[in-house]
């Protein structure tokens, strides 16, 4: 059995990986644009602008864990393998980036043997080879506990050696051989069918420890990160690397104001096939007015948007003005937004309340706050169907079905009744904990259009939530934060990490993703009252929160190129948490919006991160880099 599954690793690797992608993709639904050319020409600037980074760890790639900035990577790091940064299922297809190969894996999946590509160097100013080492580095820092990494989850525990736990990235790994500098070896804890995938993510990047190991403290390799990619952040060849003391942060990285990448004057294009590479820069600015960020892609002083969705006013421009509609782009986010509650805060540690809370929303009126279907469609539970192979779309499964979408109050009440929190059982909750809980939201459209739809649902069934608007970096450390104890809040999303079903639960159900800050496990599901106190934290008297742990570990067992049964077992589990121990209100699965200029001569969206491709898209303009 052990040499039949290595052969269906190895020779039927690029087929198993495009199975699951293509369950799994999204597509353009928004046209090419009004300048798209057959053969673009390379040069000119990518000008964008977006209302706020929203990084959870300052860009550090050991533990920056949002999507922009996962984008911004794929432009300046090199991966063991990778995808090619296009749209739908053949932009989920893993190849080999850095690697020079697809791993020679041992008959029992526990071994993985990588070689890397000669010639991929490291920007200036370090200006040398790309080694093992450089990549062992990158995990020794996953496994530093001070260092927070976000997703080390998808290592602790898998790879021999790995825990989370050490004090310091000079601490080697055991399960991590680097025989010499071209070749890395992994050896893991248990067969792990997805561990390719995980490879491709950003933290899973080399990263230099001549630089790396001047920074201790999370979030502050952000300002100094080395590129391996095409392209690297401006000044970056001026980064005096002499010594600790004598590093300042890099010039073209302002995070309350821009971020400037350049082309890595080291990067080789002949080892790499999964980047075009066309333009010879990228800008990203920070504009707090949304409206603005459109004003200035249609005057032609941005060349794109980025993640911030255009109001309802632009988007009916782009919809029902035939020469602007080309330039409208809709790709499937993978993503689902969704209102989160908190088990450990009352009054959402009574499951009643949640259904209740379910039962009521008006998600329709939420989706017509956002500016319609243009945006994608109503969740009706946790993980998008085509993240689940097509499993579980909203018309066939709806756990909280109402009229049009717009809440079922009746059925709310009914649920709220059975809650310890309804004391005269009239089905609005009277005790004291229903008021004043704030709701932590973002500070822009769409999320604040929705806020008085989110209000006045909640209202119904005597919740009284005080709205608190923040940036988006902030209102997503202040809930990653498990202290701060919030409990209730609509600027979540989620979009996969990669290819796989168990990217939802893993990271957002798993009680063993759970971590003091940089926490993405919003409901603190399957929590302990003993890992509650190691958190700070306690949960209320007689509650106890229910696990999926075992669930989720008896879907991992299923191989990746069984996509099929691999897909319905993590449905089950959505359908578990939708209808026993609910910790979201799912309402949108999501469309990523892209507004292009007339300047753009080549779109691509970027199925791995979820929004545009920077290093497929090309443009035609007489912009220079800002000095």
């Amino acid at each position: 059995m052990g040499k039949r599954r290595q052969q269906v690793r190895l020779v039927g690797l690029a087929l198993a990986l495009a199975l699951v992608a293509a369950a799994c993709g999204g597509g353009d639904d928004g046209g090419g644009g009004g300048a798209q050319q057959a053969t673009p020409e390379k040069g000119g600037v990518l000008r964008t602008a977006i209302s706020d980074f929203g990084f959870t760890n300052g860009f550090d790639p050991t533990g920056e864990y949002v999507a922009v900035a996962i984008g911004l990577y794929g432009a300046m790091e090199r991966t063991l393998m990778g995808t090619k940064h296009i749209a739908g299922p053949p932009g989920n297809v893993l190849v080999p980036d850095l690697a020079s190969a697809p791993p020679e894996i041992s008959s029992d999946g526990l071994k993985y043997t990588f070689k890397l590509k000669p010639g991929v160097k490291w920007a200036p100013p370090l200006n040398r080879d790309v080694t093992s080492a450089d990549v062992a580095y990158a995990f020794q820092r996953i496994n530093t506990a001070p260092l927070v990494a976000q997703y080390g989850f998808y290592y602790n525990g898998v790879i021999k050696g790995m825990d989370g736990k050490a004090k310091s990235a000079a601490t080697k790994i055991s399960g991590i051989e680097t025989p010499d500098d071209q070749t890395i070896v992994f050896n893991l804890e248990k067969p792990t069918g997805d561990f390719l995938y995980r490879l491709n993510m950003p933290a899973a990047a080399p990263i230099p420890e001549e630089v790396g190991k001047c920074f201790t403290k999370a979030g502050d390799y952000g300002r100094y990160v080395m590129s391996s990619g095409s392209y690297m952040i401006q000044g970056s060849d001026k980064l005096d690397i002499s010594s600790c003391d004598a590093m300042k942060p890099i010039s073209g990285f302002d995070p309350s104001k821009s971020l400037t990448l350049v082309r890595n004057p080291n990067y080789d294009q002949a080892t790499d096939d999964t980047r075009a590479n066309y333009v010879d820069g990228i800008t990203m600015t920070i504009d707090t007015n949304v409206d603005d960020i459109f004003s200035q892609v249609q005057a032609g002083s941005l060349d794109s948007s980025v993640s911030d969705q255009p109001p309802k006013p632009v988007l009916q421009q782009y919809l029902t003005d035939p020469a602007k509609k080309p330039f409208l782009h809709s790709n499937s986010g993978d993503r689902t937004w969704y209102i989160t509650m908190n088990w450990a805060v009352p009054p959402f540690d009574d499951v009643h309340v949640r259904k209740a809370a379910n039962w009521v929303m008006d998600k329709a009126g939420i989706l017509q706050a956002w500016g319609g279907t243009t945006f994608g469609e109503i969740a009706t539970h946790n993980i998008p169907p085509i993240v689940l192979g097509g499993l579980l779309p909203g018309s066939e499964y709806n756990p909280y079905p109402s009229e049009g979408n717009k809440g079922d109050e009746a059925k709310a009440k009914e649920e709220m009744k059975q809650s310890k929190y309804d004391s005269n059982k009239d089905g609005v909750c009277d005790a004291t904990e229903c008021s004043n809980l704030v709701m932590i939201n973002r500070n822009v459209t769409p999320w604040t259009d929705s806020e008085a739809v989110v209000v006045s649902s909640l209202d119904k069934i005597g919740i009284k939530v005080k709205p608190r608007e923040l940036a988006s970096s902030a209102a997503y450390t202040t809930i990653q934060t498990v202290k701060n104890k919030i409990p209730i809040a609509l600027n979540a999303g989620w979009g996969k990490d990669y290819a796989d079903a168990y990217t939802f639960v893993g990271p957002l159900f798993d009680s063993r993703s759970i971590i003091a800050t940089g926490n993405t496990n919003y409901p603190l599901q399957g929590m302990t009252s003993e890992q509650a106190k190691s958190l700070g934290i306690s949960i209320p008297s007689g509650v106890t929160i229910p696990s999926v742990d075992s669930d989720i570990d008896a879907c991992q067992e299923i191989a990746l190129d069984q996509p099929d049964q691999r897909n319905q077992c993590f449905a089950d589990i959505d359908k578990k948490i939708m209808e026993t121990a609910p910790g979201w209100v799912p309402y949108l699965w999501a469309n990523n919006i892209t507004v292009t200029g007339s300047t753009v001569t080549k779109f691509e969206f970027d199925q791995f991160s979820g929004y545009l491709s920077y290093t497929q898209m090309a443009v035609n303009n007489n912009a220079s880099i800002p000095s």
